[in-house]
């Protein structure tokens, strides 16, 4: 014992454990059981019928003989004898071959630890845990824990990057392998336009089965001759098959109905003639006929004694009869009864009355709900919605009967009155009625306003004059009463209200605009002071916004002066002084969007007396004044503007253009003058000037202008503008020596060398013009233009492989350039490389995927089938792009949907109006589909908007042949060039 206690005391815990829990689970069942040896030779023979528990231990709590009866009870020798935590497990009772905790110590390493080849791995060494047979303690719950948290935390720093590694590489399988749902996207959108009659054009698919299923041979019936039955009646034989000599009259079968018993109704008297026997087929159709008029005499109309059906009226009231609510039928009965219930448990409720009958309204039954709610107002005689309820529900005299019992019940009652008046169809008697109803309720100020509506002028000023004696609180009366009065009363009756009611901002405004209709302007300023005053002394705080709402509807009104005093008076307030002057810009311009115009120039000019030297705030005032205003007005505006603020050149040149258009070419120089002095040696008014004298054909003076400004104030647009002008006159040779020149000062002023360029294209001298492109590239490589004419010169003269080396160069030192990747496109296209082209745009949009003129591109070069969908993607990437949206409406247009395509257009140059492509397209469009005022509308609007960007505008605007064209000329010239070929 000694040993085999030090030799049980040296294994782990877990050793135990399982010896414990195999070998000592055997409980009473083994002491009771014998336990045979697997080698027994009393098994010897049974091997085949061995039985799969025997030599396991007996579960826990097994009790031998339980089920036949016995009890079982525990022995000290079942438990075994006392001993300590400590001591080793008794296994004598355990199974054979798990005697000793040694041997089973033993068995668990050998069945846990496997030591074969294909059990061990490089960086895991042998499968399984080195510690699986360790106990598994409280510490090593907590360490697990803490590995778990770790793991968790680890993988909650990687998981956005997983994430978006996962996100990645979905779409990319996707682009890859599209579902098939993807590749018929754009057929599922086109669908929609498919008609009706297309989608019924469109042929079945073939029935793939055979001819015997596709045509089955359908169960033949033959009509009975009545010669059978007449035959049959006569002896009133019975049969039970058919004779074969009728078969010559398609019985090859027994007869549908069952020939097992005689004819139906055959035997009764009347149907055979007396003496044959034969079928009296008139009394039949005599009985049919009667049978047809009981149920037509069914569905007549019992009440009016009609006794012939109308087929439309029978229709209509079968429609009648269709239920109006959509409810279950289960749903209303279920409805019906909780009403019924509220009734019966609380009768005085007004709203179950009201509930019940509205129900049985909704289904129909308009009878019943007038009953129910009849005798809602017996229960609830007090409650005012009930007896509303009974009025509407009620046919035309009833319900004044009911209004009437109404009343008596409720006097006080102002709905019921006004419903009252309501239910009287002559103008008499409804004020019969409300001069009744004000009687009992003098205080109703709806009451007096229903009354007063239905008076003459007189008679209303007399009741209101009443009225604000019932009911002095009323701002509506009183302000109704002074709009009839007087001037002298109507000043009296303003005055009244103003004491009765200290605290209404209405009253004081009226006042003013009442002073202003009368032509005292003067006493507008002073009354809306004093109403500031008098309403802080009241305690009332001034609401800036109400305020000016109430000036935008006194502008509306016409009230000018009243609008503008009201402005001044209420635009400071609440305003902190760093915040004025974006807050006052903010008001004018929500002005504006409201149409209150007046509202907004007083706003500027309470701006402008606050901030008099504030560029910004003339600037805004100016385009107010250019925009909405008048000629005058906005040179008046710039009178003062250049005396504030002198050094503002657009405002000096925004004065000498309004003088010009107008035709004052006088006026514009002195104006240019007074400018020169106050900003000399400036470059936009030395051009201004230059375009002045050669707009009105004075080129002398335009040639001094510009040689003073050289001299003065020598800058590249100077010197360009002097070669423009030499060139666009003819002088071919000064315009390139003043060229020459201004390079020698400004060789990196790109546009010099494409006018240099330019003249020897015109010139015919191509060798010279590459040239000039070429060594302005080398000063200028980031210069669109420049790359771009190269191109095209190479073109023309039929160097297609050079001109797309170029491109590629250009597109090598300037990436992500769109101009560039389209004209490449562009250049594919003309040579009839439509592929190549197609594959250009797919790699320009790769690189450039904002890019709006690209996508305007990409919508055309597609089949016309796709280009509704390349639209979808192409808005869904620039959705504010003025091109896309200008191809958008092109692509509307060549649908032939005209008004989809000028909304498209109107969009287009409202969002930018400095496009001249998109008003020369829409002025084309507008000469296709538009009316003349349509196409006059477009071309005033393009006028002022005074485009000048586009690359069709650009091409004719800049030409040297249009140089003096106006805006609207160039407008038609640029639409009658545009060719409907898309």
């Amino acid at each position: 014992m000694a040993n085999y206690s030090n030799h049980a005391r040296q294994p782990m815990k877990t050793g135990s454990k399982l010896a414990n829990r195999d070998s000592g689970g055997a409980g009473p069942a083994n002491n009771n059981a014998p336990v045979l040896p697997l080698a027994s030779p009393l098994m010897g023979g049974l091997n085949k019928k061995k039985k799969p528990f025997l030599g396991m231990p007996a579960p826990l709590g097994y009790v031998p003989g339980l089920g036949r009866g016995a009890t079982g009870f525990t022995t000290r020798s079942d438990i075994g004898p006392a001993r300590d935590a400590n001591d080793p497990v008794d296994d004598r009772h355990a199974p054979p071959g798990k005697r000793t905790v040694g041997d089973q110590m033993k068995k668990n390493e050998e069945d846990e630890e496997d030591l074969n080849d294909t059990n061990y791995d490089e960086f895991n060494g042998y499968a399984g845990s080195l510690f699986s047979s360790g106990p598994y303690e409280k510490d090593d719950e907590e360490a697990d824990a803490i590995y778990a948290a770790l793991d968790k935390r680890m993988d909650e720093r990687r998981k956005e990057r997983r994430e978006l590694r996962e996100k990645d590489e979905i779409e990319k399988y996707r682009m890859e392998r599209p579902k098939i749902q993807q590749q018929f996207s754009d057929l599922k959108r086109k669908l929609s336009e498919v008609s009706e009659e297309e989608w019924l054009s469109i042929p079945d698919v073939g029935d793939a089965r055979n001819k015997r299923q596709r045509n089955p041979r359908y169960e033949k019936l033959t009509p009975v001759p009545d010669s059978f039955f007449s035959k049959h009646l006569q002896g009133g034989e019975k049969h039970t098959s058919v004779d074969p000599l009728q078969g010559q009259f398609g019985l090859n079968a027994p007869f549908p109905g069952g020939l097992n018993s005689p004819f139906p109704g055959g035997m009764t008297p009347g149907l055979m003639t007396p003496g044959t026997g034969e079928l009296d087929m008139r009394k039949i159709g005599q009985a049919r006929n009667t049978l047809m008029d009981m149920r037509l005499s069914q569905v007549s109309d019992s009440v009016s004694g009609q006794t012939v059906v109308d087929p439309k009226g029978y229709l209509t009231d079968l429609n009648s009869m269709i239920p109006t609510h959509g409810g279950d039928i289960s749903d209303i009965k279920k409805a019906r009864l909780l009403l019924k219930s509220v009734r019966e448990t609380n009768p005085h409720h007004p709203p179950a009355w009201i509930a019940s009958a509205r129900l049985e309204e909704v289904t129909g039954k308009l009878q019943v709900a007038r009953n129910l709610i009849m005798k809602g107002t017996e229960m609830c005689p007090k409650s005012e919605d009930v007896w509303l309820e009974a009025a509407r529900l009620q046919p035309g005299d009833t319900a004044k009967a009911v209004v009437a019992q109404a009343v008596r019940h409720l006097p006080g009652s102002v709905r019921i009155y006004i419903r009252a008046a309501e239910l009287e169809t002559d103008v008499r008697a409804k004020k019969r009625v409300l001069r009744k109803a004000l009687e009992n309720v003098s205080k109703s100020v709806r009451l007096w306003k229903t009354a007063v509506e239905l008076e003459e002028p007189e008679d209303a000023r007399i009741m209101l004059s009443r009225a604000v004696e019932c009911c002095p609180t009323s701002v509506e009366l009183w302000l109704a009463l002074a709009r009839l009065e007087t001037y002298e009363n109507a000043r009296r009756v303003l005055n009244k209200a103003r004491e009765n009611i200290p605290t209404d901002r209405h009253i004081w405004i009226t006042a003013a605009k009442l002073e202003e209709a009368n032509g005292n302007t003067q006493m507008v300023e002073k009354i809306i002071d004093r109403a500031i005053t008098s309403l802080r002394a009241n305690g009332v705080e001034i609401n800036r916004e109400q305020w000016i709402q109430d000036a935008e509807e006194c502008d509306k009104a016409g009230s000018v002066a009243t609008c503008q005093a009201v402005i001044r008076a209420v635009i400071g307030i609440g305003i902190e002084e760093e915040d004025c002057k974006h807050t006052w810009m903010e008001d004018s311009e929500s002005c504006v969007s409201h149409g209150a115009l007046e509202c907004a120039r007083a706003i500027y000019a309470h701006a402008l007396q606050m901030f008099p030297s504030k560029k910004s705030v003339w600037l805004r005032a100016a385009y107010f004044e250019k925009n909405h205003g008048t000629r005058e007005s906005l040179e008046a505006l710039l009178q003062r503007a250049v005396a504030h603020c002198p050094k503002a050149e657009v405002l000096w040149l925004m004065g000498a253009k309004s003088k010009w258009l107008a035709g004052d070419v006088p006026a514009a120089r002195s104006i240019l003058a007074l400018a020169f002095q106050a900003n000399p040696n400036s470059e936009e008014i030395w051009l201004a000037a230059v375009k002045l004298e050669s707009e009105n054909n004075e080129y002398e003076r335009a040639r001094r202008l510009l040689a003073k400004a050289r001299s003065s104030a020598p800058t590249a647009r100077v010197f360009m503008k002097s070669v423009k002008l030499e060139w666009v006159l003819g002088n071919i040779e000064a315009a390139q020596e003043l060229c020459t020149e201004a390079l020698k000062h400004y060789e990196d002023f790109p546009k010099l060398w494409m006018m240099r360029g330019q003249i020897e294209e015109q010139s015919e001298n191509t060798d010279k013009a590459r040239e000039a492109y070429n060594q302005g590239l080398k000063k200028c490589p980031h210069s669109m233009s420049l790359w771009l004419l190269l191109s095209r010169l190479e073109e023309r003269v039929g160097q297609l492989t050079r001109a797309r080396a170029i491109l590629e160069k250009s597109r090598l030192k300037n990436p992500q350039a769109a101009e560039l990747w389209l004209e490449s496109v562009r250049l594919e296209y003309r040579a009839g490389l439509k592929n190549i082209s197609n594959t250009l745009m797919a790699k320009a949009l790769q690189e450039c995927p904002n890019s709006g003129i690209l996508w305007a591109e990409a919508i055309f070069l597609e089949a016309r089938p796709q280009r509704k969908t390349k639209s979808v993607d192409a808005l869904k990437k620039c959705e504010h792009d003025p091109h896309v949206l200008l191809a958008v409406a092109k692509l509307f247009w060549s649908e032939r949907k005209i008004s989809k395509a000028r909304e498209w257009f109107l969009r287009t140059v409202k969002i930018e109006p400095d496009l001249g492509d998109a008003w020369a397209l829409f002025y084309k469009f507008e000469t296709y589909h538009g009316t003349e005022e349509q196409q006059e509308e477009v071309r005033k609007r393009a006028e002022n908007a005074e485009p000048r960007h586009g690359e069709l505008w650009c091409a004719d605007s800049k030409h040297v042949l249009h140089w003096q064209k106006k805006i609207g000329e160039i407008l038609a010239l640029v639409s009658s060039k545009i060719k409907n070929t898309f």
